[in-house]
């Protein structure tokens, strides 16, 4: 007669054969994260179905039970591997502590040496029911230890689960498909543990377990063969994220939604003086001591940390973290040290404010030479003299530009900017045709773009010799962007000046007539904005700015 205890000694024997196969090639593989503690599951599967053979194989009830009672070793030690190989397979090995691993090994020894020693205290209890039609003796477990057993298994299986799940939404393809594999492998017993624990093989006669192993080894065979388990890891990847945010050079504070620490850098602690044990869970307004709380649309801020001579200056900068439904989970404040930038450009306008001093000074003398003079010789002096104070001014706008974009944290109105340029060149050059083509929508730029806008109004106007001088300055604006586009009818840029432009840097044989259009090469470039040029139709130039648009308010500098 047909029982499923006589198909379940060859089934037994293939899920022993399948796991030693696949331990064989984990053992091959194991200088690679996660192989050895797959090795010790595999085997562990492989020595309790081994055992469940020679149970069922047994002539008498004590050698059924002894061998039941053996195969608690293999039985304990699948969980326990599962969640080493887990852990160290996606790169959390920080967790292998030799403590943890001491601490996870208690309930399985505890485990072992109750159902060895079972016939003293019955708290995991392994008893002889009844035998087969076919002779082979049936053995019950249970007890009070067991179901603490079942609970401890199912609980290490969760928690192995749970870093290998975060690999199905992996990008990489290979990946996908180990986590796949290894969740079948290592569901298919487990559900099946589940299942006999409640009653739903109630005439199988045996724990039908380690039969689904033969299906656990196939999935394993599967990751380590058609997927590359050990030669596609995804453990450098976790490691290196963690490495990343750990070294960087740059202080990160990360806070949750209701302005908790949950996580903070070395660089951030050293920066902030505080322990880091200290730091998280405290109040992230206490810690940061920034002029604005955190925003939802994000934000920079300027942090001096110190007095005196040992201060320090950060450039804090807030990003929103979100959740898939774009609701906001937390913040990431990154703190930048800009000491060093700052010391430079306070040097840099004390010595443009002395040179303007002295330029104007001796252009002021010769000037006054020039008066007393008269002629063609006094006209070009007097020209002269003025192109010595106007590359000074330029000096100065290039000073503006980064002090601007540095002190600028709101931005300013994109309208209100053209036309505060606009004005200026009309009362500078009256000849000139000015016309504006102001934007569907206001948004808010930064306060560098207007060095930029001045200069290529200012160039268009100074080299547009024809009849009809004009001037066009349009402007749209999206979501992310926006675009300036200055038009002019003149004659139009030299491509030699075009050519020093873009490779980017003079040199003694090649550089550009005046610091104009590298004004606007580096305020676009400072404010993170690109500018292109191209030939007007019929005559002239058209160049084209576009910036990123600020997502805070706009500012008190709106008009």
């Amino acid at each position: 007669m047909f029982s499923p205890t006589s198909l379940a000694v060859p089934v037994l024997f293939g899920s022993v054969a399948i796991g030693a196969s696949a331990a064989i090639l984990a053992w091959r593989a194991r200088p690679n994260p996660g192989a050895k503690p797959l090795v010790w599951l595999l085997v562990g599967q492989s020595w309790w179905s081994t055992c469940i053979v020679f149970s069922l194989s047994a002539g008498t009830a004590a050698e059924a039970t002894f061998w039941t009672k053996v195969g608690w070793v293999g039985v304990m030690t699948v969980p326990v591997a599962w969640i080493l190989f887990s852990l160290e397979y996606t790169g959390r090995d920080e967790y292998l502590t030799r403590r943890n691993v001491a601490l996870l090994a208690v309930v399985p020894a505890l485990t072992v040496l109750l159902a060895l020693t079972e016939s003293y205290h019955g708290l995991l209890y392994v008893r002889e029911v009844g035998v087969t039609a076919q002779g082979s003796v049936l053995v019950e477990q249970g007890g009070i230890w067991y179901v603490v057993t079942a609970g401890y298994t199912y609980l290490l299986a969760v928690l192995g689960i749970v870093p290998i799940l975060g690999l199905l939404s992996s990008g990489a393809t290979a990946f996908r498909g180990q986590s796949a594999a290894l969740i079948v492998g290592v569901a298919t017993p487990w559900a099946t543990n589940v299942l006999y624990n409640l009653g739903a093989f109630p005439n199988v006669g045996i724990d039908p377990t380690p039969i689904a192993f033969a299906i656990s080894g196939v999935a394993y065979l599967g990751a380590i063969d058609r997927f590359r388990m050990f030669g596609a890891n995804p453990a450098p990847a976790w490691r290196a994220k963690q490495f990343l945010f750990d070294h960087i050079h740059e202080g990160v504070v990360v806070v949750d939604g209701h302005d908790t620490i949950v996580e903070m850098n070395r660089a951030a602690a050293e920066t902030l003086d505080i322990d880091m044990s200290r730091a998280l869970g405290a109040q992230g307004t206490d810690v940061l001591p920034l002029n604005e709380p955190f925003r939802a649309d994000g934000g920079r801020e300027l942090l001096t940390v110190g007095t005196g001579s040992t201060s320090r200056s950060y450039d804090v900068a807030v990003s929103e973290l979100t959740d898939r439904h774009d609701e906001t989970l937390g913040y990431v404040v990154t703190l930048h040290d800009v000491t060093r930038y700052l010391q430079q450009q306070q040097r840099l306008k004390v010595l443009n404010r002395v040179l303007r001093h002295n330029i104007r000074t001796e252009t002021n003398i010769i000037q006054g030479y020039a008066e007393r003079t008269s002629g063609e010789t006094a006209e070009t002096i007097t020209n002269r003299t003025a192109r010595i104070v106007e590359i000074s001014e330029k000096g100065r706008d290039a000073i503006d530009l980064f002090e601007d974009t540095v002190n600028d944290r709101e931005g300013t109105s994109l309208v209100g900017l053209l036309e505060r340029s606009l004005d200026a060149a009309r009362d500078a050059y009256p000849e000139v045709e000015f016309v504006l083509e102001r934007p569907a929508a206001d948004a808010a730029v930064s306060e560098g773009l207007s060095v930029v806008v001045n200069n290529l109004i200012e160039n268009a106007a100074i080299h547009n010799d024809g009849e009809e001088r004009r001037v066009t300055v349009t402007a749209a604006v999206d979501d992310e962007q926006a675009r300036i586009r200055v038009i002019d009818n003149g004659p139009g840029i030299d491509d030699y000046e075009l050519d020093v432009l873009n490779s980017g840097t003079e040199t003694p044989l090649r550089h550009a007539s005046g610091l104009g259009l590298w004004l606007v090469k580096w305020g676009t470039e400072v404010i993170d904005g690109s500018v292109t040029f191209e030939s007007n139709d019929p005559t002239g130039t058209v160049v084209t700015t576009t910036v990123p648009v600020r997502r805070s308010g706009l500012s008190h500098h709106n008009t």
